[in-house]
């Protein structure tokens, strides 16, 4: 047998530092010898749940299935692991301390196969994996990291221009995530409100903040949906702060009901993912008149995010995340072509170019709410593999269906903008992979002064004429979209 033993203190709260170490996928983040861990059990941590961590020790690479065989919160955790060469027991002790919780960690394992002569050498390298491992947990914990930066490597790919697009594959969410820090912040008192979170990026948003703690209100489309959605969150994550609100976002009228019934409760807002979306390949109008693809992918955040401002001033910091598109970069600000034309129209460019007015936004409203403690920020999700983008983009799809990340992958930096304490220290800026990257690959896509300066009067002045109540009107023909909506 081979006994490790570490203590550290952290400066967080017990239930805090308790919280994030009983979800035994944490030890991805911190774990020096972890490389992948994933939760085999739906429902809250509790006596019975299993977790699969794969380990690079000195015995060669592992696959450790572990089970919680004690809990008591905010106390103590015990659980047991095996794989084909040892068993292994971890007894984690949580404690207050004079500078906020005191750790006990303890690991003994046992080998199933005498270790003779080698077990000296054996246990000085599983000694030195203990402490750092331990050290790193240490470091989580003290969630002190710097504001984000782009790294050498994605600077140099996005002025060559392909190379960065390549990496709106899974290889750049691969490469990018060796660098990651972890994401320990609490989100047990937070509440965030998502848009579109029926299915593909919104839906696995909600499911890792859930799993997080934070309370969720999901704005679904769909009335039907609604408490099927609830009812798996509730029982994957065993979170059971979870509510929906239905609207569909492409009417203002139903966007302005949903702000007021928002702003009645009072409640305050911590995080504001607009998410919800879709690309149309066929031309229409909304029953008040708008081009349908203005009235949701831009119209829509820009009225709901106005209108929800006084319940984001309430947070401490609040954070808004606008989820955008690499389809942006192919189009510069031009307030003219906002609603898009019957003649000539292409979906993917009236898609891209609302984009490209959201990512303005963003840039406006971090500078113009900067001394309210308001973080607003973008984020692309890469070339994702969602429902939407299989519907809607078929030839695309299938070209690159291997290379695509999945819908987890692609929400990732939303869910690090929403939780982590260094994302909180920028503002304004355009993420992919947990990195601010260039907004403009091109230099034609950067546009002018005036353009930036019409586009809030456009919207106001679109807001103000209360588009009039009439038939949705569409071209012949099947209509696809690629909906994060619900």
């Amino acid at each position: 047998m081979i006994e490790l033993h570490e203590k550290i203190d952290v400066p967080r709260p017990v239930r805090e530092a308790f919280d994030y170490v009983k979800d035994f996928r944490s030890t991805r983040e911190w774990d020096a010898t972890a490389s992948a861990a994933e939760k085999l059990s739906a429902g809250a941590v509790e006596v019975g749940t299993r977790f699969r961590v794969t380990c690079d020790m000195p015995v060669g690479s592992v696959d450790l299935l572990y089970t919680v065989t004690h809990l008591e919160q905010d106390k103590s955790i015990e659980l047991h692991g095996t794989c084909r060469l040892f068993e292994v027991t971890d007894v984690i002790h949580f404690s207050t301390s004079a500078t906020g919780t005191h750790i006990d960690y303890r690991a003994s394992f046992r080998f199933h196969v005498p270790l003779g002569p080698t077990v000296a050498a054996l246990r000085k390298g599983m000694e030195k994996m203990g402490f750092e491992s331990v050290q790193g947990l240490k470091a989580a914990l003290e969630d002190d990291y710097p504001a984000p930066t782009i790294s050498a490597g994605n600077a140099r790919a996005d002025r060559w221009v392909l190379p960065g697009i390549a990496r709106f594959s899974r290889r750049g969410y691969t490469l990018g995530k060796r660098h990651w820090n972890p994401m320990s912040a609490w989100m047990g008192d937070k509440h965030a409100v998502i848009t579109g979170a029926t299915s593909g990026l919104g839906l696995a948003t909600a499911q890792s903040l859930a799993e997080r703690g934070a309370a969720l209100t999901l704005v679904i489309r769909n009335e039907s949906r609604a408490q099927e959605l609830v009812n798996t969150l509730q029982r994957e994550t065993g979170n059971p702060n979870i509510s929906v609100e239905i609207a569909d976002l492409s009417l203002m009228s139903e966007v302005e009901r949903l702000v007021e019934r928002l702003l009645r409760t009072g409640r305050p807002i911590d995080i504001l993912v607009n998410n919800a979306g879709a690309l149309f390949n066929e031309r229409a109008l909304t029953p008040e008149g708008l081009e349908q693809s203005f009235a949701l992918l831009l119209l829509s955040p820009y009225r709901l995010t106005e209108g929800l401002k006084p319940l984001l001033l309430a947070a401490p910091q609040a954070r808004v995340i606008n989820v955008v598109s690499g389809g942006m970069y192919t189009q510069p600000l031009k307030v003219r072509w906002l609603q898009a034309r019957e003649e000539n129209y292409s979906g993917s460019v009236a898609y891209a170019r609302c984009k490209r007015a959201l990512m303005v936004l963003t840039e406006q409203w971090a500078e113009a709410w900067e001394d309210e403690g308001i973080v607003v920020n973008a984020m692309h999700p890469g070339w994702a593999d969602t429902p939407g983008v299989e519907s809607a983009l078929p030839g695309f799809h299938r070209i690159t269906r291997r290379i695509l990340r999945s819908p987890e992958e692609g929400a990732d930096t939303i869910v690090w903008l929403a939780v982590a304490t260094e994302a909180g220290k920028a503002s304004g800026e355009l993420f992919l992979d947990r990195e601010p990257r260039t907004p403009h690959l091109l230099r034609k896509t950067e546009g002018d002064a005036a353009e930036r300066d019409a586009l809030q009067p456009y919207l106001d002045s679109v807001t103000a004429a209360r588009p009039r109540q009439t038939p949705a009107k569409r071209r012949s023909g099947a209509r696809k979209q690629a909906a994060t909506a619900g």
